[in-house]
Formats: structure tokens, C-alpha cells, sequence
């Protein structure tokens, strides 16, 4: 047991590890305070019978950490600022003046960063009003003037713009990347009440089929660990070379090659925009043009969570979102240029631009396998709970991937900070 929480205490031996820690605990607790601040003028008990009969919005309320059934002024959730992230992205691989931009160091990372911020603004304005609009056809909304509608409007705009500046503080003087912990810890206290639900509604002969769903939640957990610890180690020999009068001996070492080189940024892009056709099926519904109506029925129909093109869409976007990541974040050509410039070579391999194009084919396919299973994983407990006729656990895989990666990626930060001063970390070897 002392072994387990030795780190913990190192750690808090250590003032600037210790402080990182404090301040993500006071950033999680405001976190969980905003999620339960409700918007006045909304039926939050009509609001809540919605979201429990509905199971797309049920879906949106496990994402959001709660925050949509209880209406609060953060229900937008970070949806809005992941959706500019991804057309800033986008664009950056379109327009040459945003490329450029993004390779000038960290003064162009501010730059793209405050662009971003920028465009989260409109878009949750337009998911603010689509919401309105949604819970007003649905007489769930209390008031009707026009300035009460307005001062909703501007509510939930400022609580998406309060939580991007909550991640924003976590990811600079906190652990982890501040985005996908407050994901992670809004899935984590959304999983008591899911799990309460599928008590409730499981009777006695769907005991065997809930625990066929654990045991595919255990296989999940164990495939998300393989996949972000598997590594391609690409062998770097670096020739003899002189320091002053002394000759230096020829040395090498390896450059390791993620399987998923993305983590789990491309689950949390693909679920927001795999969630976009439902959400906007449900707005078209509401309007009285029958073109719209028969539009937002089509789109209601084929992206329930358990649907095939659900699943298919779902599928394709997170193996996409994996390539187009791992792209932004891993530059062969500048990894290759490194070796070079500090007299390294791949054996066999000619420096340069032939080193930058092996790299690259190398990453192109182990990806692919990352991407591909990643991809299964996400889908796989949305056919077991068609089997198994569990649907409040229909999005355990995605919630589990969310939830397993983001420990990952913090847990590695953490142990970082530990070996950097000589401290045995979490993650044993």
C-alpha cells in the first residue's frame, strides 16, 4: 500500500508538482460548482424527464458531466470551442498564411489559440439559440420576452466561454491537458447515475447480459492500454564524432513511434461531430416546413446511438480525426532534420529528406492499425448493448476510451515530473 501512494506523497514533497496539484483540484471543483447553476426561466423538472426518455439527449447530458439536465450556464459544454478547434485545424491545412503561422514556434500556437477562442463565440451562440429554440417547441421554456430569451442566450454563451478559460488555466498551471480532464471528469461524475439507471431497469434475467457487457468494458480498457502503449522503435546511430581534442565514441539510441500518436483528442473531435446530424435532426423537426420536418426525421432515424449509420459515421470520423492529429502534432520532415543537424542517421536510411519519407511510412501504417482499433473499440459496446438490449450503457465504450486515455496521458505528465527529480513514477515498467 505505501508503494501505491509513495508518488503521491513524493509528490506533494515537491512545492511547484504540489501546487500543479492543488490548483487542478480548486479548477475541478469550480467545475462541478458551474455544473450545477442553473439558467432560470427553464422547467428543469420537465427538462430532466426529457433527457430520460430521450436517448440521443441522454448521450449529450453523459458528455456534458450533467450539465444539460440541469440546465446550467455552462450546458453547452466545451462542444462549441471543440468545434472551432477543428475548422481552425482545418483551415490551417487549407490557407498557407494559417500554416505558416502554426509553424512559427509558440507566438504562432498564441495566435491560432486566440483565433480559436474567437470563432467558439458564434458557434455557441448558434448551439445556445438551437437549444432554445429545441426546449421552447418542447414548452420547456418558462419565459418569452425577448429580453429574458436573449439573457439565456448570452448565459450559455459565457458559461462555454468560462469553461475554455477553466481548461485553458488547467492545461497551463495544472496537470494534463485541461480540455479532456474536464471531459474526463464530467463523464467520471455523470457514471454514478448511469450506473443507478441500468440498475433500475435491468431485471433479473438480463443479469447474464449485463455481465457480458463488464466483460467487454474489461476488454476495452485492456485493448485502449495496449493501443496507447504500443511503440515503433526506430533505431538512431549517431557517428563517431570529436569534442575538442577528444574523440567522442559512435552512440545510439531509439526513437519510439505510437501506435496512436493523436491520444485521445481524436475520440473527443469525432463524438462532437458524430452528434451534430441528431442534434440538428431534432431543431429541424420543430419546423413547420414539411421539407425540414422530413429531413430532421431522416436525420433522427439513422443517427441514434445504436444505428448503423451512426456506427458507420462514427467509425469513419475517428479514424480520420487519428491521421489528420497525427499530422498536426508529428512533422517527420522537422524530426528528420533534427537527427541530421546532431550527425544521427537511421541504418540504411540516407539523411534528409529520404530519413523524413521513411518516417513517414512507417507512421502511415502503424496508424492505420491504431486508427482501425480505436475505431472498432468506439462502436463495439453500441452492438453488444443491441444484443444485450442494455441501452443506458450504449456509450461505455466511448466514455471508456475518454476516461482510460485521459488517465494515460495525465498519469505519464505526472510521472514526468516525478523522474525529472529523481522520483519512482506511477507507471511501472
Amino acid at each position: 500500500m505505501n508503494k501505491i501512494f509513495a508518488p503521491l506523497l513524493n509528490a506533494f514533497k515537491i512545492p511547484d508538482l504540489r501546487k500543479k496539484i492543488l490548483i487542478s483540484i480548486l479548477i475541478l471543483i469550480i467545475f462541478r460548482i458551474a455544473a450545477y447553476i442553473p439558467v432560470s426561466g427553464v422547467d428543469l423538472v420537465g427538462l430532466r424527464d426529457l433527457f430520460t426518455n430521450n436517448e440521443f439527449l441522454g448521450l449529450l447530458d453523459i458528455f456534458s458531466g450533467g450539465t444539460l439536465a440541469n440546465f446550467s450556464v455552462i450546458a453547452l459544454g466545451l462542444n462549441p470551442y471543440i468545434n472551432a478547434s477543428i475548422i481552425i485545424q482545418l483551415l490551417t491545412m487549407v490557407f498557407p498564411k494559417l500554416e505558416a503561422m502554426s509553424k512559427e514556434g509558440e507566438q504562432g500556437r498564441q495566435k491560432i489559440t486566440q483565433y480559436t477562442r474567437y470563432l467558439t463565440v458564434p458557434l455557441a451562440v448558434v448551439q445556445a439559440i438551437g437549444m432554445v429554440t429545441l426546449l421552447k417547441k418542447q414548452d420547456l421554456i418558462t419565459v418569452s420576452t425577448p429580453v429574458d430569451i436573449l439573457a439565456i442566450i448570452i448565459g450559455m454563451t459565457a458559461g462555454t466561454l468560462f469553461l475554455m478559460w477553466l481548461g485553458e488555466l488547467l492545461t497551463e498551471y495544472g496537470i494534463g491537458n485541461g480540455i479532456s480532464v474536464l471531459i474526463f471528469a464530467g463523464i467520471v461524475a455523470r457514471a454514478p447515475v448511469v450506473l443507478f439507471q441500468t440498475a433500475s431497469v435491468v431485471q433479473q434475467q438480463q443479469v447474464i447480459n449485463l455481465l457480458i457487457f463488464a466483460g467487454v468494458a474489461i476488454l476495452i480498457i485492456a485493448g485502449v492500454v495496449f493501443v496507447n502503449e504500443g511503440r515503433r522503435q526506430i533505431l538512431v546511430q549517431y557517428a563517431r564524432r570529436y569534442s575538442g581534442a577528444r574523440q567522442v565514441a559512435a552512440s545510439h539510441t531509439y526513437l519510439p513511434l505510437r501506435v496512436n500518436q493523436a491520444g485521445v483528442i481524436p475520440i473527443i473531435f469525432a463524438v462532437s461531430l458524430v452528434l451534430i446530424p441528431s442534434f440538428g435532426g431534432q431543431f429541424l423537426t420543430q419546423l413547420p416546413q414539411p421539407f425540414f420536418q422530413q429531413v430532421g426525421y431522416f436525420l433522427n432515424a439513422n443517427f441514434q446511438p445504436r444505428s448503423l449509420v451512426y456506427n458507420l459515421v462514427y467509425f469513419i470520423l475517428v479514424i480520420g480525426f487519428t491521421y489528420f492529429y497525427t499530422a498536426v502534432v508529428f512533422n517527420p520532415t522537422k524530426i528528420a532534420d533534427e537527427i541530421k543537424k546532431y550527425g544521427g542517421f537511421i541504418p540504411g536510411i540516407r539523411p534528409g529528406s529520404a530519413t523524413a519519407s521513411y518516417l513517414n511510412y512507417i507512421l502511415v501504417r502503424i496508424t492505420l492499425a491504431g486508427a482501425v482499433f480505436l475505431g472498432m473499440i468506439a462502436i463495439l459496446p453500441s452492438m453488444i448493448s443491441q444484443l444485450t438490449d442494455i441501452s443506458t450503457l450504449v456509450v461505455g465504450g466511448t466514455s471508456l476510451l475518454i476516461v482510460v486515455s485521459v488517465i494515460l496521458d495525465t498519469a505519464k505528465q505526472f510521472e514526468s515530473k516525478l523522474i525529472e527529480r529523481n522520483y519512482e513514477g506511477f507507471l511501472k515498467k
